[in-house]
Order: C-alpha cells, then sequence, then structure tokens
C-alpha cells in the first residue's frame, strides 16, 4: 500500500520551464512501464511529477498567473494520485489523464475567481457586466485546443491556422504555401479530427 509522498515546496516552480511549444508534446506521450505503474499504485510519485510537471505547469501558468500556477500544479497531482484507481491505462496515456485533471483544476479557479471578482464588482457598482467575459469552460476549451494545435506536425498546423486564424480559403492556403489543395483540405480535416479526438480524451 502505497502513501502520498509528494513534499514539493510551493515556492518551486516545476521542472526548468521551456518554452511552451516544447513541451506541449508530452501530453499524449506514453511511457508504458510508469504509466502501467502508476495504475497499479505502484509508482513513485515524484516520477510522474517529474515526468510531466513541466506541461502541467505551462497549462495553467498560461491561464492563471505564476503565482497560482505553482500551487494549482500540486493540486493536480495530488488529486491524480488520489484518483489513480480512475486511471485505465488502456484507454490513453497518463499524460493526457493528467491533462484532463488539469482542465478541471484551472476551471475550477477561473470559476472561483470569477465569483470573488462578481462580488468586488457589485461593491464598487461596475458597470461592466460579467456576461462581458467568456465562460471558464470556454476559456479553458481555447487554451486546450492551442495546446493541441502546438503539437500536429508543422504543415498541418500552419495550413489550419492560415484557415482558422487568417481566415484564409483552402485555394488561398494552396497558393500561398504551394500545396496542392487537396493536400490542404486533408491537412485541415485530419488536424481537426486529432484535436477533437484528443480534447474528448482529456475530459475527466
Amino acid at each position: 500500500m502505497h502513501t502520498l509522498t509528494l513534499t514539493i515546496q510551493p515556492d518551486v516552480q516545476p521542472g526548468p520551464m521551456r518554452r511552451y511549444h516544447d513541451v506541449v508534446s508530452s501530453a499524449t506521450s506514453t511511457n508504458h512501464s510508469l504509466d502501467e505503474a502508476f495504475a497499479r499504485g505502484d509508482a513513485d510519485l515524484r516520477e510522474v511529477y517529474d515526468e510531466h510537471s513541466t506541461l502541467v505547469y505551462s497549462l495553467c501558468r498560461r491561464a492563471l498567473g505564476a503565482e497560482a500556477a505553482k500551487d494549482a500544479t500540486q493540486e493536480v497531482f495530488v488529486s491524480a494520485w488520489r484518483k489513480r484507481d480512475q486511471y485505465d491505462p488502456t484507454k490513453g496515456a497518463l499524460g493526457a489523464w493528467i491533462v484532463g485533471i488539469t482542465k478541471r483544476r484551472i476551471i475550477d479557479q477561473l470559476r472561483s475567481e470569477g465569483r470573488h471578482a462578481d462580488r468586488r464588482a457589485d461593491e464598487v457598482q461596475d458597470e461592466r457586466s460579467p456576461s462581458d467575459e467568456p465562460p471558464p469552460d470556454r476559456v479553458v476549451d481555447r487554451m486546450f485546443a492551442a495546446h493541441l494545435l502546438a503539437k500536429l506536425p508543422s504543415r498541418a498546423r500552419e495550413v489550419i491556422e492560415l484557415v482558422y486564424v487568417h481566415d484564409l480559403t483552402h485555394s488561398e492556403v494552396a497558393e500561398r504555401t504551394g500545396l496542392p489543395i487537396g493536400t490542404v483540405k486533408s491537412d485541415v480535416r485530419r488536424g481537426i479530427m486529432k484535436i477533437r479526438d484528443e480534447m474528448s480524451v482529456t475530459h475527466v
């Protein structure tokens, strides 16, 4: 029987922070032996933390800011350890499962901050309506979509950004990139399907 042994100091930033684009690919990477050991309850939590904390902290930092991200990262791994009997390695990588927990933690934090902000706004009679801000779920979904987009191969990522960010037609993308229009369409279709599939995996 393993007990919770995570003793990370809250003022220690998880891992050396690398560029966000350089760490996102670890979300669904698979260390089969570690994943299976975690599912059995035999994994060293420190090893799990070392494997995935840079990504978790990066996501939390983008959504919550540096200070709140430190506490949120700790809470994600404590929650993951307590829920380890719910993880099934046959259904996906441990990293993707932990990303799902991270998403829920970020949403809870944003909702909590939103409630506090609403109370403060009422006290000072702020004219800005809370409805002016997108719901926390939508904010985090956008962030995770960006996270998954960054994991796509460079060509697919470029094509999707040209279509959905720069609002170019398939024909305009083909002209700009020199790719056949059929390749553009297939890259967009496969990339969007992959993002949707992986977003469904990270929902817990």
